[in-house]
């Protein structure tokens, strides 16, 4: 067995690479810039894991995703391999640590998210690391015609003038051909060097569905079709209505997105894992990083914005290779909602100078001041005041972040704090404290000084390391120490801030070059159109539609999607129409409204079932309101 067959079956337990793994890996272990596109699920991490491993020096990743970053930091030492992160909300002190462990050995992999790269400590630490190469996942990010263009990723330029002879590892799983030409363009390749793998999911079949009721359809197929499914929603209050309506409706359900505390998203996370609920109903905050196999059925009840984002999410179903739903649930007010959203992402540049200008005022910045000044922003509180919509402001600032005015970072995570209030002396006296309680308050006192007289911050997973309890029961403690008054506990929370990069300018003086506005609000308008003509072609097979948008061409229908399903059944029985639309009509007959998802009961044929219905609704013999189906 070779060594890297050794280091892959001693740490993974794996005895084959899968795919076009092993290129990859060869051509890093050869010191060339490599670009690897692999779909969802593909096993990207084993692609730059192993080779540092094999490789003398420390790996560095460069990932958006924090935590993505702290779960595979996790996993890796669980594995015994000497994995590292930095990220932001750390404390100086911690950065410091870490970054020179990397230098003197103590770590292989060191994960880093993309705004630590421009920072004069980083880059100073760095000249002094031994790289064995470079690793940028979501290598997508990089390009101005990707989907999710980020201007930090652009920083990565620094390192490579630090450490021009470490090669670099690409990794994306959504990239068009013009966004594979231009990440090796801006990673400044050597020579071009792809490694592709198709991005066919044979056991995925993917289908749209048109529907005006959609909460009912969600029911319907929840309950036609078995096992652990995600649905995708446009906004977190929908999270919360959708997962209250699935568990009225007697389905396993919660939710999750980005506003919620830190602790409760990793609890619902590990529940739905574990399958303790079936159900998870997210934002597309949910889904990056999560090692669920068994995920049989992924719906979403709006368009994405991109094919791309569309790709990524509809490809977290399946991955154990078993049979599996990517349902899109479509109506004619969809095509409208996605048009807005250009305008919503791209709104007017004089909109954009009045939020500018308003900044100034919320702040009190002074015209040729502010430079470097930095804030808490509350993007609903300034909203309420200027009256403006909270989604367009947003859109805005990251307009105005790009072209260097401000520094806009969304939902930037701080670290939890605690300060005791109890003295010293009291607290060695109580006895009211259980064994864990005890074993918490030792490790604070242990591990962090000063807790006495400031706010400290301390990190929740240290805790739980020591006292060998998990980190939401150390949360739950910390809360219960403070309502008895013991200490005071801030949880982790997420604040947006702002940063003025320059002094205030007149807002008519700000300059939107193209390639900060217009020439991306273009790609936008494609991608958007792109999704729109996947959502209404029901002529080609869904599974070559969205091959054909990444470039690879594909002669065979799946057989399995909605389209191929349509051509492949003959006409309906009109027999057996009529004897459905008899059976919904005496079901109607009690006069009493009955619930879409009731018919269900009635056994017919789901295609059949759809016809008679839409023949009585357009007769008038029954009609649809709220879900509920009544007798004319």
């Amino acid at each position: 067995m070779d060594s890297l067959l050794s280091i892959l079956k001693d740490h993974w337990g794996y005895d084959n690479f899968r795919g076009i793994q092993r290129e990859i890996i060869d051509s890093i272990m050869a010191g060339k810039d490599t670009l690897g596109l692999m779909p969802t699920g593909g096993g990207k991490s084993i692609t730059f894991q192993v080779p540092a491993l094999a490789k003398s020096g420390v790996c560095i990743v460069i990932t958006p995703l924090i935590a993505l970053m702290k779960d595979q930091e996790a996993n890796l030492r669980r594995r015994g391999i000497k994995a590292a992160a930095i990220y932001s909300g750390m404390m100086r002190a911690d950065i410091i640590q870490t970054l020179e462990n990397a230098i003197f050995g103590g770590v292989k992999i060191l994960y880093v998210s993309p705004e630590r790269l421009s920072s004069e400590l980083f880059l100073k630490k760095l000249s002094h690391m031994k790289v064995s190469f470079i690793t940028v996942d979501e290598a997508h990010c990089i390009s101005q015609w990707g989907y999710d263009f980020r201007p930090s990723y652009l920083k990565i330029s620094d390192i490579r003038a630090v450490k021009p002879d470490a090669p670099i590892l690409a990794l994306t799983a959504t990239a068009t051909p013009r966004v594979v030409s231009d990440i090796q363009f801006r990673l400044g390749f050597k020579s071009e060097n792809v490694f592709k793998m198709s991005f066919e999911r044979k056991n995925l079949a993917y289908k749209v569905k048109q529907c005006e009721n959609k909460e009912a359809e969600v029911i319907r197929l929840l309950e036609r079709n078995e096992g652990c499914a995600i649905i995708y929603v446009r906004n977190r209050q929908r999270t919360k209505e959708m997962a209250e309506m699935l568990q009225k409706a007697g389905i396993s359900a919660t939710f999750y997105h980005a506003g919620l505390e830190t602790s409760v998203r990793d609890n619902r996370q590990k529940q739905w894992t574990e399958g303790k609920v079936r159900v998870m109903v997210a934002t597309n905050a949910f889904g990056m990083g999560i090692d669920k196999p068994d995920v049989r059925l992924v719906i979403h009840t709006d368009c994405p914005d991109s094919v791309e984002a569309y790709f990524q999410e509809a490809g977290r179903a399946g991955r154990d290779g078993l049979p599996s739903q990517a349902i899109l649930l479509y109506n004619g007010n969809d095509g409208a909602k996605l048009e807005h959203r250009i305008s919503d992402n791209f709104p007017d540049t004089y909109y954009i100078r009045d939020v500018y200008e308003h900044l100034a005022y919320f702040f009190q910045i002074g015209m040729g001041s502010g430079a470097g000044h930095r804030f808490e922003f509350n993007v609903d509180n300034f909203s309420r005041i200027y009256k403006y919509f909270p989604n367009r402001v947003e859109a805005a600032l990251k307009i105005l972040t790009r072209a260097g005015y401000i520094d806009y970072r969304e939902e930037e995570e701080n670290k939890a704090q605690v300060m005791m209030l109890l003295g010293r002396s009291d607290l060695d006296r109580l006895d009211s404290l259980t064994a864990v309680e005890n074993a918490v308050v030792t490790s604070l006192l242990r591990n962090y000084g000063g807790l006495f007289t400031q706010y400290v911050y301390i990190d929740e997973s240290l805790i739980a390391d020591d006292c060998k309890i998990t980190r939401e029961q150390v949360y739950e403690l910390l809360k219960a120490l403070t309502q008895r008054r013991i200490l005071q506990f801030i949880p982790r929370k997420k604040i947006p801030h702002l940063t003025y990069t320059q002094s205030r300018e007149e807002a008519d003086l700000l300059i939107f070059k193209p390639e900060v506005y217009s020439d991306r609000k273009e790609e936008f308008r494609e991608r958007v159109h792109s999704m729109k003509a996947y959502a209404t072609n029901d002529v080609v097979c869904r599974s070559r539609q969205l091959l054909h948008y990444f470039g690879e061409d594909k002669s065979k229908d799946c057989g399995q999607c909605d389209v191929c399903l349509s051509h492949s059944h003959s006409a309906p029985d009109k027999g057996k129409i009529k004897e459905a639309e008899k059976m919904i009509v005496k079901l109607l007959s009690d006069k009493k409204p009955h619930h879409a998802t009731q018919l269900l009961a009635l056994n017919i044929d789901e295609d059949e079932l759809s016809t008679a219905i839409s023949t009585l609704i357009n007769e008038e013999k029954i009609y649809q309101m709220d879900g509920y189906l009544h007798l004319s």
